[in-house]
């Protein structure tokens, strides 16, 4: 199957006042249509700069972007942004980490999800409203008629995630984009919009970029794992082989930070000693060695590529194997 999305050495640099920015360093990926790709690693790895440029949403005044970003073969990258508004919500939508804030506090939840079905078909606000009311009860939302009348406000946090996706599917979009769309809310609730997710992408075939920091997550939707550190991919590939035989020491680092019903319950946590890395000012060779407990000498001047180490099973590392 051809893949929907095709990124290709995608680049993302931010001018600011104490340097540049490099957010993203050549990263490639693909996504087919009916499949998820979990991208994972910790805050300012550049998950979400990632994502913002699949949408085209960076300020071009003051982003530099370079690569490419294919959308059913068609390079988005430098697109003028009447092209690019006419792709969003159309054929590529997302889910923001925090719908009360992506929602506007002003209108009514119906309202807001009908005008982004008008602004690409030319249909009434009666038929808008219909719509909306229509994915409102297609998301699991109780008395969808009366709610849409209603404001964020008035929506609990698991309810307003809802709304959020009805707004992101509303013209059947192609890709979807999440980006970490259960972080604030309760184990049970997770579990409803994960579930919610995986039932809306069988039945209407759409590729989802999952992008979060909690691998139980990816573990339990993500057909692929993207890991990302200090803007770089450092392995990639089918969620069970990365989660069960990490190849690179940061991806082992999160799966040793991270409880599993299946361990020893008195064993410690492992936590990864120190921060991530600034991304004014990266670390020479691998950006990872100020923190791996496998650095050699190398590590410190070469940057690993990334390269094949089992089929399909991608790690960006000197070593040749992790330590048992």
């Amino acid at each position: 199957m051809a893949s929907y999305l095709e990124v290709r050495d995608l680049n993302v640099r931010f001018a600011t006042e104490d340097g540049v920015v490099r957010a993203v360093n050549d990263i490639s990926f693909t996504v087919e249509r009916g499949r998820t790709l979990g991208i994972v690693g910790e805050s300012g790895s550049g998950k979400s700069v990632t994502s913002l440029a699949v949408l085209g949403l960076h300020d071009p005044r003051r982003t530099t972007i370079s690569g490419e970003i294919l959308v059913e073969g068609r390079n988005i990258v430098g697109l003028p942004e009447p092209e690019l508004q006419r792709l969003r919500g159309r054929d590529v939508a997302m889910i923001f980490q925090d719908p009360l804030s992506a929602l506007h506090p002003y209108y009514t939840i119906g309202r807001q999800i009908s005008e982004g079905y008008r602004v690409h078909h030319a249909v009434s606000r009666r038929v808008a409203r219909r719509r909306a009311v229509e994915l409102l009860a297609r998301v699991g939302i109780p008395q969808p008629d009366r709610r849409a009348d209603q404001y964020p406000h008035e929506f609990s946090g698991g309810m307003r995630q809802r709304a959020m996706i009805a707004m992101a599917l509303v013209n059947d979009p192609a890709l979807l984009i999440a980006d970490e769309p259960t972080t604030a809310l309760d184990v049970t609730v997770q579990a409803q919009i994960l579930d919610l997710l995986a039932d809306l992408q069988r039945e209407f075939g759409s590729a989802i970029i999952l992008i979060t920091h909690d691998l139980g997550v990816v573990r339990q939707v993500a057909h692929e794992v993207l890991v990302m550190y200090g803007g770089r991919a450092v392995e990639h590939g089918a969620t069970q082989d990365v989660l069960h035989e990490p190849m690179h020491p940061y991806t082992l680092g999160l799966l040793q930070s991270m409880p599993t019903l299946d361990g020893d319950p008195e064993a410690h946590l492992v936590p990864i000693k120190g921060n991530p890395p600034s991304l004014i000012n990266l670390p020479t060779g691998c950006a990872f060695h100020p923190r791996c407990p496998y650095a050699t000498e190398l590590s410190k001047v070469e940057v690993p590529a990334l390269r094949m180490r089992k089929p399909g099973h991608y790690a960006a590392c000197h070593l040749a194997e992790l330590p048992s």
